[in-house]
């Protein structure tokens, strides 16, 4: 099964932050989830949120990924620092925070 990246962030991704209210805003950080191709997300998992809504917004760390690398950082997080190192994961702000995506995409995973 592939992964529908629009219906991730459109529709399953904000259900998830509203059922782990506390889970998402332990995350800390407001991200800019960028993928080629298919869309540009604002995903506010601090104090102020948790949101994720289409479109740009001020963020901590902005991820940029083409949308057929996506499900593989998706699908396996830790598999980032290939992706960064290949060339095929942009990561601009405070890159520390691109580790904690992990903590975000196993929202929808139950852990």
């Amino acid at each position: 099964m592939s992964l529908d990246t629009k219906k991730l962030f459109n529709e399953d991704l904000p259900g998830l932050l509203t059922k782990h209210v506390d889970e998402a805003k332990a995350i800390g950080a407001k991200y800019q989830i960028n993928v080629t191709g298919e869309g540009e997300w604002f995903v506010d998992v601090s104090e102020t949120g948790p949101s994720c809504i289409a479109g740009t917004g001020a963020a901590d760390c902005t991820i940029t990924i083409a949308g057929e690398d996506f499900p593989k950082l998706f699908e396996n997080p830790s598999s980032g620092m290939q992706l960064f190192f290949a060339g095929k994961l942009k990561v601009a702000g405070n890159q520390m925070l691109a580790m904690k995506l992990q903590k975000l995409f196993s929202l929808g995973k139950g852990a």
